[in-house]
């Protein structure tokens, strides 16, 4: 079969031309469609469950909210995890389904099973949160104003900018966080409610009453349909304090004779800072799910440039956080790599080659191989980003073409016979026609255990891998039909012999060191085997971590307080962490703002005792005080770590996001203790950390505060308030409206506004007055609340968090200065040894320890599997389980020098790193089938087993060292690189690079010691 493809890729030159043109046409259009982000989005299938109760407890939003909608929600097909949290005013329930879940059809499930969802009455319906990821978030702005109110800006923000960039293609969401978000309060005078013997009940009726528009159908009159619409709406302060509650003697008691109305804000559940000017209004804009972020971000920073020209004077909108910014330096530093890896493969080529037409002829493979590449990519849905496009190795695209292409120049120099040129090709072409194939095809296979990863791991690594295969089939093809075409067309037809000076040297070098090796072959296996055990203890030694971090250029500081911290504290911290930022790393920092509590939509639920601090970063060669992002991080640490009551965490944008997204933890280790009872929690999880901060390596220490949040408990005196004649829900009245009630709405033409009502601010700042407030009895009496109640100050739960409905706490930390498999093996056991927990009480583990543990143990099982399809793959090439097994020695030879780079490197063993030996084997057992499928075809003729192992070794030392230093070479600048995303493909290209190195020394010395020693003296010929 691949004779007849050669052959009549030979005879329909000019069609096969053809074929590759269009190929090359439709690949250029595919790149211009591909989506571009920095990173693979690694967010697993799920749907946010959002509900506001401005003026519940966590407590009693667990109850009323939360368990409700647990119960909902399970069972639902292809469901994966539920957890939840409840905080004061909010409940979010997470719920994730299975990676091959459509998006819409998961939240078309979970919204049919919240439509039967019951809830107390007064609490809204629940609300998804929008289609997006843990990479939705794109772009962060602030909007400041001279004279400005937070206030009016908000207002601005909500009904002028949200809209406008709400309708850019690819938007989810648009947030808002911060700011004072705009009602109309009726703050009502008990002392004046009481003189005319009124109750809040009164006023609350008055108030929907007297506030609503109604239709009235249609009536004719004169042929002519006259709508009929009756309007009792009220749109002001002034005409909300004219509704008449009741009269008296024919003189109306109205609400402001009860009341003040005024303008003000709902219930604060967060705050933003910026730049150390104090509050101001964040805007976050979510891209929807499979979006092109690059696309979305300058669309919305071209909508966001028109929309600023028709703002009010003195409103300043400034971008803070883009994510093209860090899309464009992660692709530079992808083509930086690419670029540089291909001047490096081009220039092994031409030097050895010695032939420039050759050369380019093989380069030629380089651009078609990607073209197929694209076009697959973009069929798969596959975003070009650092995993996809930034692993891929040119030196393996044309490992096949180089051996094509000089055994085709090798022939020609040496023609002897009276072949013609094209038969010469053909034949040149048909005799490596099978060792290339395989080798490809081995190549392809090592990658197919990468594409049974799952989770994060799979959404990380699996378009690398499929990117990569989807070059080689390209590069597979290409060698087999338009290599012999274009070498039919561009090679010259008289190659003149010339020496070689490089090859000549390394050939002179070469060939006593052979003969030594067949000389002395029971030394120089013994010596690899000695090799090999030590690189296999020294595999031992080597720590192990789930991927490099990545830098973002950007920082996130993840600041917690003590519980019951007012918010008005928070701000003040904020703003002087920005201060002290700015001031401390002016060269390094660009801007800084601060995140304090919850959002509008609460896509990322924090107390009010949380601030997540955001950090951009100017170009790293402005920066004085630090040289990388590591460092950087370690002086801001020190520089903070003196902030009275405050502990920090640090992480990243996206890293924080989807750590977040993915389980709830921020960190890289999270023990999450299960159990009923708080308080227990508490302490269990005081004494977990305590044993983690005993164990080096561990910082970012942090619990989880679940408990601490003052509360001021007003429990109705069911006697009493019966003795009295007092219901309990007009008790209950005067604690809800101590927040406020909403009663309706107020329209102001487009903008609508809740109307609120609310007691005076003296009950909300002094507890003592709250027990003093008179409730008017049934016989006329007033009573004191304190006499209808029991009031007590108490300490509640201020976080609740849930993990399919049962109670959870976590303790983080992240790992410095160690891998962290290392620091997890040793915490669990110093967790086993030293901890005990009560029956019904039990530890899992989780953060970015989990994903690699997961990996690990499906590589464990899946790689074996596909070494045994290429050790059949090698088995049909050879027809000999022994020159299999022989062949197959490269794989442990090539191993040996990935782990012995990491270890000369200092890094951890990581999945990136496991990619590359996944890599490097495929090319390693390439150039054992090279050498074996030459020694055999030697031996066929009858050469002695000794001259034939010697003569092939000679003969295929040229493109064995060439696609050897082009696999090798074209990882180089990836594994020296330090632009931004580069962390990642260091291990990887370390491994390769160092495996390959290994791998030619012991495929060149002790292979041929190995055939000479265990392979076959004779064999048959064969016409295969």
């Amino acid at each position: 079969m691949l004779e007849r493809i050669i052959n009549w890729s030979l005879k329909y030159r000019f069609l096969v031309l053809g074929i590759f043109a269009i190929a090359v046409g439709s690949g250029f259009m595919a790149l211009g469609r591909l989506p571009i982000d920095a990173f693979p989005d690694t967010t697993p299938v799920q749907v946010q469950i959002n509900t506001t109760a401005p003026s519940l407890s966590p407590l009693e939003v667990e109850q009323q909210i939360t368990f409700p909608v647990e119960q909902v929600i399970s069972g639902l097909p292809g469901l994966e995890e539920v957890r939840s949290i409840s905080k004061f005013g909010l409940s979010q329930v997470t719920v994730v389904f299975e990676d091959d879940t459509d998006i819409y059809f998961a939240r078309q499930l979970v919204m049919e099973r919240l439509q039967t969802v019951e809830l107390a009455v007064g609490i809204p319906q629940p609300e998804m949160g929008p289609v997006a990821t843990g990479l939705g978030e794109v772009y962060h702005y602030i909007i400041t104003g001279k004279g400005k109110t937070l206030e009016e800006l908000t207002t601005l923000h909500d009904w002028v900018i949200k809209p406008r960039l709400g309708s850019v293609p690819g938007v989810a969401e648009v947030n808002t966080w911060g700011g004072h978000r705009r009602q109309f309060h009726v703050v009502v005078d008990l002392n004046l409610l009481m003189k005319y013997e009124f109750t809040l009940n009164d006023v609350f009726e008055a108030l929907e009453r007297n506030n609503m528009n109604v239709g009235g159908g249609n009536i004719t009159s004169a042929g002519e349909m006259h709508l009929v619409h009756g309007i009792g709406q009220v749109g002001s302060t002034d005409e909300i304090g004219g509704i008449v509650i009741a009269a008296y003697g024919g003189v109306p008691i109205r609400i402001r004779d009860v009341a003040e109305v005024k303008i003000g804000h709902e219930i604060r559940r967060g705050a933003s800072t910026a730049n150390g000017i104090g509050e101001v209004v964040l805007g976050l804009c979510f891209m929807l799910m499979g979006e092109n972020s690059h696309a979305v971000t300058d669309s919305l920073k071209k909508q966001m440039a028109e929309i600023v020209t028709g703002l009010p004077t003195g409103i300043e909108v400034k971008p803070v956080y883009d994510r093209t910014a860090l899309v464009d330096q992660v692709i530079g530093t992808v083509k930086e790599n690419l670029f540089e890896g291909a001047l490096l493969v081009v220039a092994v080529l031409f030097i050895f080659l010695g032939n420039l037409r050759a050369g380019l002829i093989v380069a030629s493979a380089i651009p078609l191989s990607m073209v197929f590449a694209f076009n697959g990519m973009l069929q798969a849905g596959i975003a070009g980003s650092l995993m996809s496009l930034g692993a891929i190795d040119f030196g393996l695209i044309v490992d096949s073409s180089v051996i094509m292409v000089e055994n085709s120049v090798r022939q020609l120099a040496q023609k002897r016979d009276r072949r013609s040129f094209f038969e010469i090709i053909r034949d040149a072409s048909l005799e490596v026609r099978k060792p290339t194939m395989f080798g490809e095809l081995i190549i392809m296979i090592v990658y197919l255990p990468i594409l049974t990863l799952q989770g994060i791991e799979g959404k990380l690594f699996r378009p690398m891998a499929l990117t990569v295969i989807f070059a080689l089939m390209g590069s597979l093809i290409i060698s087999l039909t338009l290599m012999p075409v274009l070498a039919s067309f561009l090679l010259p037809r008289h190659v003149k012999h010339r020496a070689n000076p490089v090859v000549g040297f390394v050939t002179a070098c070469y060939r006593p060191l052979l003969q030594r090796a067949l000389r002395f072959r029971s030394y120089f296996i013994s010596g690899a085997l000695v090799l090999l055990a030590g690189g296999l203890l020294l595999s031992t030694r080597i720590g192990s971590e789930f991927i490099p971090r990545l830098s973002e250029m950007g920082i996130v500081i993840n600041t917690v307080r003590l519980a019951g911290v007012s918010l008005e504290e928070s701000v003040r911290y904020g703003t002087q962490f920005e201060k002290i930022i700015l001031e401390t790393f002016p060269d390094e920092v660009q801007d800084v703002w601060v995140r304090t509590g919850t959002a509008e939509v609460a896509t990322d639920p924090m107390g009010i005792e949380l601030s997540d601090v955001f950090i951009t970063l100017t170009p790293r060669e402005q920066w004085t005080k630090a040289h990388t992002q590591e460092e950087l991080t370690d002086h801001l640490r020190r520089e903070l770590e003196g902030m009275p009551g405050t502990r920090m965490i640090f992480t990243q944008p996206i890293e924080m996001r989807v750590n977040e997204m993915i389980a709830g933890i921020r960190s890289d280790l999270g023990i999450k203790i299960f159990g009923d009872d708080l308080q227990i929690l508490k302490d269990f999880a005081a004494q977990a950390q305590e044993i983690l901060e005993s164990i080096p390596g561990s910082t970012d220490m942090y619990a989880e505060q679940i408990t601490g949040q003052p509360v001021l408990e007003i429990q109705v005196d069911q006697e009493a308030a019966s003795r009295y004649g007092v219901p309990a829900r007009q008790v209950l009245d005067i604690v809800e409206t101590i927040g406020a009630k909403k009663i309706g709405e107020i329209r102001e033409e487009q903008r609508r506004f809740d109307l609120m009502v609310r007691l005076d601010e003296r009950y909300r700042t002094d507890p003592d007055a709250v027990g003093r407030i008179l409730i008017p009895a049934a016989g006329g009496q007033r009573i004191p609340l304190s006499r209808l109640a029991t009031i007590r100050q108490i300490e509640g739960p201020s976080t609740i968090t849930r993990e399919w409905q049962k109670r959870r706490i976590v303790v983080q930390c992240n790992v410095t200065g160690r891998d962290i498999g290392s620091f997890v093996h040793e915490v669990r056991n110093r967790l086993k040894n030293d901890l005990t927990l009560p029956p019904g009480y039990h530890i899992t583990y989780g953060g970015q320890f989990e994903h690699l543990e997961r990996a690990r143990t499906r590589l464990m099982i899946v790689v074996p599997m596909a070494l045994t399809l290429i050790l059949l793959l090698l088995y049909a090439s050879t027809r000999s389980l022994r020159d299999t097994l022989l062949i197959f020695t490269g794989a442990p030879f090539a191993m040996l020098g990935g782990v012995l780079a990491l270890w000369l490197r200092d890094m951890p063993f990581t999945i990136s790193a496991g990619i590359g030996f996944v890599a490097v084997s495929g090319v390693a057992m390439l150039n054992g089938l090279v050498m074996v499928s030459t020694i055999r075809r030697l031996l066929e003729q009858d050469m002695p087993l000794l001259e034939a192992i010697e003569q092939s070794a000679i003969m295929r030392l040229r493109p064995i060292i060439m696609t050897a230093l082009v696999a090798g070479l074209g990882f180089v600048p990836m594994a020296l690189n330090t632009g931004v995303g580069a962390e990642i493909q260091r291990p990887l290209a370390t491994v390769v690079v160092g495996g390959v190195i290994s791998d030619n020394i012991l495929t060149l010395l002790v292979l041929p010691a190995l055939y000479a020693a265990f392979g076959r003296f004779r064999l048959k010929k064969s016409n295969n």
